[in-house]
């Protein structure tokens, strides 16, 4: 039964999230529209890119093709929507998928095992877990490296999964190269002048899903939001403004960059399920980061070491990694201020202060445990 079986109406959204979701019987992925086989389908339509806004060289520096070369998509009925199919030189991506498990995790930037480990246990979650990752599998249940146990990390502003809101007083320097990248994707769509100010990587393995949402706490949402995808695929559907929307089917193969603006920065959307990557691109991958392993001068932040790649390359065999970044604010505007909580009495303050602390567990135990719960 494909997708396009599954009643619509007021759940349509929630009903084919289900359906991409189930594991018995599996779903039929004969609706799923991919954007690596380009003009499929009617619904698919050239994006219109900026040629002259990146040059080749600038590219290079991120490790991007040149902007003439991109596969760049639009779909019919979501306005300010482009999907660039994989605009990454070959060998590029081993950068990134060793930036997103080496560096980024790094305090001081946040991630779900801040949660329930102190700052010293979570300082260098890479080298805790090269041991774990570099060996071979001995075919027994192994405990899960603290890599194996990522969820998601924060970058620049943090995002506050509590309140769902960014602050002033919570924030640290998004990396450089990151920013480098998200200025040149964003200035090739149509949007000089965007800043990087926040980040947001979901570590996916193979069970995981991201639940259905809106990304709207950004103060501002006139700039676009941007999304990074390595390692195996996924499904993703992209919806409306409202969620009995029917959603529409697409995957994300490593490397594809997404650019929400518009109409469709505000669109709910969601990832009901990881999906093997295609085996020829698989190859084709594994292909560039030998060239990139062996190259003397590799296009962003030099060649990877052995060790280091041993680890990417086992992790990336069975997880998806995702990087959403947004601007939340426009030049000139400040985040509004935060109000006092009311005062309250001893009795009211003890009983409210248990009450949270049970509430903050709860919350606490849901974010660590899965990327379904954090809904970004």
């Amino acid at each position: 039964m494909a997708a396009s079986t599954v009643v619509r109406g007021e759940d349509a959204f929630k009903n084919i999230f289900k359906f991409y979701k189930r594991k018995k019987p599996p779903p039929d992925f004969s609706d799923v529209t991919d954007f690596s086989k380009g003009l499929t389908s009617d619904k698919i339509v050239p994006a219109v890119l900026d040629l002259s806004a990146v040059s080749d060289s600038e590219a290079a520096r991120a490790g991007l093709q040149p902007v003439k070369t991109w596969r760049a998509f639009g779909l019919q009925g979501y306005p300010g929507f482009i999907f660039i199919s994989n605009p990454f030189l070959r060998g590029s991506q081993p950068f990134w998928i060793r930036q997103c498990l080496k560096t980024y995790p790094q305090k001081p930037n946040v991630c779900n095992l801040d949660m329930h480990m102190s700052p010293s246990d979570t300082q260098d979650i890479w080298g805790q877990s090269v041991h774990g990752l570099s060996s071979p599998s001995s075919g027994k249940r192994e405990p899960k490296t603290l890599l194996e146990r990522l969820r998601w990390v924060t970058l620049g502003y943090h995002y506050n999964w509590d309140t769902k809101t960014y602050s002033a007083n919570h924030h640290t320097p998004l990396p450089a190269d990151l920013h480098l990248l998200s200025v040149q994707i964003s200035a090739a769509c149509g949007f000089p002048g965007f800043s990087a100010q926040a980040g947001i990587l979901n570590y996916y393995r193979h069970d995981s899903s991201l639940g259905i949402h809106v990304d709207e706490s950004e103060l501002d949402h006139s700039r676009p939001l941007l999304s990074f995808s390595f390692g195996q695929s996924a499904i993703f559907l992209l919806g409306g403004v409202r969620r009995e929307d029917t959603p529409t089917a697409m995957y994300m193969h490593s490397g594809d960059v997404m650019v929400m603006s518009g109409q469709s920065r505000l669109f709910y959307h969601a990832v009901p399920r990881i999906v093997s990557a295609p085996q020829e691109q698989t190859a084709l991958e594994m292909e560039g980061c030998r060239m990139a392993f062996s190259s003397q001068d590799s296009t962003v932040g030099g060649a990877l070491s052995e060790e280091d790649w041993v680890v990417c390359t086992r992790y990336i065999q069975s997880s998806r990694l995702n990087v959403t970044v947004r601007q939340v604010l426009v030049p000139g505007q400040s985040f509004p201020e935060t109000p006092s909580p009311p005062q309250k009495t001893d009795a009211s303050q003890a009983g409210g202060h248990q009450d949270r602390q049970a509430d903050g567990e709860r919350r606490r135990r849901r974010r660590c445990d899965s990327v379904e719960t954090s809904e970004r």
